[in-house]
């Protein structure tokens, strides 16, 4: 089916979906996949006719073998590449958890390698920039009452002509 001159401008983003989760004293927890050099938080890409909510709470499901509700929507980050065409990545806010969830966390064999609570100092440390960026940008909205919107994790500039 060929696309029509309006349909070929139309933007044709991935989308994506995570969870935060704290610990009681405020770290994030963060897994470590098989597949990244990088650690990472729960969560994957949206499939078809799923909504980002929907894709969060499978990922976690999926990564971490937990099942739980998540709160707010945190931000709603725009993340262009070059390599990997343009992302649109959602982050919900998944509270602390409790030792009695922790105590059954089972990690998806061949995907995740670990998980560990990490300040923020370790977070920029074990990932990567626009990453970190999204996460403490995230963070920081959890003491608002609105989602942010970060374009790789940063504000973005004024925009008006």
């Amino acid at each position: 089916m060929a696309l029509n001159e309006h349909e070929a401008k139309m933007a044709h983003p991935r989308m994506a979906a995570g969870a935060l989760f704290f610990d009681a004293a405020g770290r994030l927890l963060m897994v470590e996949p098989t597949y990244k050099d990088y650690w990472d938080i729960p969560g994957g890409y949206v499939e078809t006719g799923e909504s980002p909510l929907q894709a969060a709470v499978r990922e976690v499901q999926e990564e971490l073998g937990i099942t739980v509700a998540l709160g707010r929507l945190l931000a709603v980050d725009w993340a262009p590449s070059d390599t990997e065409g343009d992302k649109v990545l959602y982050l919900f806010d998944g509270g602390q958890l409790s030792p009695e969830i922790l105590a059954g966390v089972t990690l998806q064999e061949g995907e995740i390698k670990g998980f560990e609570f990490l300040s923020p100092q370790e977070i920029s440390e074990r990932s990567i920039p626009r990453l970190a960026r999204r996460i403490m940008a995230a963070i920081d909205a959890r003491s608002g009452v609105a989602p942010i919107y970060p374009e790789h994790g940063r504000q973005p500039k004024d925009v008006a002509a």
